[in-house]
């Protein structure tokens, strides 16, 4: 069979490769193309994810968008991406992953050139819907051909700690890239910047290892989980989306996050009753697995609060512009960087990732904590605050993520790849969808509490507003100890086996 013969051919590209560095030899440089594409296209997946949020303004302004509208350009590629996550990963076992990730990739790269060049705001409504798409097949595609390209332990650390950066450092890559595109060109230049980073990466799809697993073209979809599962998370995405800004009690937000909840009680129902489930419980029951898909979600539903807060603090309280906003922000980026690649990365093979997450988990903690005592008028805000918070949320940051996605694909077969990608994908969507909602209730009704004890002059709605965030960060560093917590008793010192 020609994948039985590519697989061969990939297994002996392997075992040359592992013979050079035993000489001395070093390794064939196209073996690390795959890597190359992958973390192209996770890059491309975080871009989308938040640098619309800054060019909003423009779009709005251009484009002639109500207020009530703007929230489309968002909310239009949040939906499709969160509710349809679990399907994308279900076809991608099914047609192959590098088949899937190759459509994805081009189907994406079309939608944003699509996108960037709207002149209504229907057009860019569904062009953002058809990213989400897209984006729902290629990102549980990424991680899956990440994992079965990568097996030897120590190349298998490097891959994901690479990975794991452009998932850690692209919010804060997107902030600066997202205020010099928006400041210095266009706004449509936020979404056709997508279109050369794909075509990069498909320069080096010929070095992808091809489809050559069992799963294959085996079984077929269930369809009463394809629907139960897809309205289920459309259902919750968009009632948390909307729970931030017409609050909790709001009639809408209450009927659509209890018609959530009944969808995904059946959806878990119909999953343990039929032959090929979209979500098989085996992938859910492995212990290790779930605490990597509870601790992600709980991790960035702690931190999504955080990077809104340092949005508004540099550009609203410190002055600064979009783009010094963002270079602010680079310390995060720097301290992820070096938490993924130079500690994860090395300590991935070596150390459990026990020992790794939960460390992680502690530094964000206290990073977050720092950031809650920020006032309006802090003293030496960058040296005591911005600073040494930033880098401890992005060393925990690079370590955290890069453990846990390693650790949300180990011992998983073929077919059941591309839905455990999938899954983790989706508890980080449904995370930061949670964090966000709570955070601003938090934060605005703490704000609130503020003007009403201390008035309302301009100063006082600054510090009332920064107050609020206090407040929110508070809750946040709550969030990221019960994670930590979770990772202490869901995973053993050493190993994932039965962890």
């Amino acid at each position: 069979m020609p994948e039985q013969d590519q697989k061969d051919q990939k297994d002996q590209r392997d075992r040359q490769d592992r013979e050079d560095r035993k000489q001395g030899a070093p390794p064939d440089p196209r073996h690390w193309w795959p890597l190359v594409v992958i973390a192209l296209a996770q890059l491309m997946i975080v871009l989308d994810g938040t640098i619309v949020n800054i060019a909003l303004p423009s779009m709005q302004s251009e484009l002639g968008m109500s207020d009530g509208d703007r929230q489309w350009a968002i909310i239009a590629y949040v939906l499709p991406f969160g509710g349809l996550l679990l399907l994308g990963g279900r076809i991608s076992g099914l047609v192959g992953h590098r088949r899937t990730f190759l459509i994805s990739l081009i189907g994406f790269a079309a939608a944003s050139a699509l996108g960037g060049a709207a002149n209504t705001t229907g057009v860019l409504f569904g062009a953002r819907a058809l990213q989400g798409v897209f984006a729902a097949a290629m990102a549980p595609a990424a991680l899956s051909l990440l994992t079965l390209t990568f097996t030897d332990p120590k190349e298998r650390g490097k891959a994901f700690g690479v990975y794991g950066a452009m998932g850690a450092a692209g919010s804060g890559v997107v902030l600066l890239a997202g205020g010099v595109l928006t400041e210095f060109l266009d706004w449509r230049w936020c979404l056709w910047v997508n279109v050369p980073i794909a075509v990069i990466a498909l320069l080096g799809l010929p070095y992808v290892p091809r489809d050559a697993g069992a799963g294959v073209r085996s079984g077929g979809l269930d369809i009463p989980g394809v629907l139960l599962s897809v309205s289920g998370l459309t259902a919750l995405v968009y009632g948390l989306s909307r729970a931030e800004s017409r609050g909790w009690d709001d009639p809408l937000v209450l009927v659509l996050l209890f018609a959530s909840v009944a969808l995904l009680v059946a959806f878990v129902a119909v999953e343990a009753r039929v032959r090929q489930p979209l979500l098989p419980p085996r992938v859910l029951k492995h212990r290790a697995r779930g605490a990597a898909f509870l601790v992600s979600a709980l991790m960035l539903a702690a931190l999504f609060g955080c990077f809104l807060f340092l949005s508004y603090y540099a550009q609203t309280v410190l002055g600064y512009s979009p783009v010094e906003a963002g270079l602010t922000i680079m310390v995060l980026v720097v301290g992820s960087l070096i938490g993924s690649m130079l500690i994860a990365g090395r300590l991935l093979s070596r150390v459990g990732v026990r020992t790794l997450m939960v460390p992680g988990l502690l530094a964000m903690a206290a990073g977050l904590l720092v950031l809650s005592f920020l006032e309006a008028d802090s003293a030496h805000v960058l040296a005591l605050y911005l600073v040494p918070a930033q880098l401890l949320i992005g060393l925990g940051l690079g370590i955290v993520l890069t453990a846990a996605t390693s650790l949300a694909t180990a011992e998983v077969g073929y077919a059941d790849m591309g839905t455990a990608s999938a899954a983790f994908n989706a508890g980080q969507q449904v995370g930061g969808a949670v964090g966000t909602a709570l955070f601003n209730t938090v934060a605005t009704t703490a704000t609130a509490a503020y003007l009403r004890d201390h008035g309302s002059g301009s100063g006082s709605v600054t510090s009332a507003t920064v107050h609020g965030f206090g407040v929110g960060l508070l809750v946040a560093t709550g969030i990221m100890l019960l994670a930590a917590l979770v990772a202490t008793v869901l995973l053993r010192p050493r190993g994932t086996r039965g962890a």
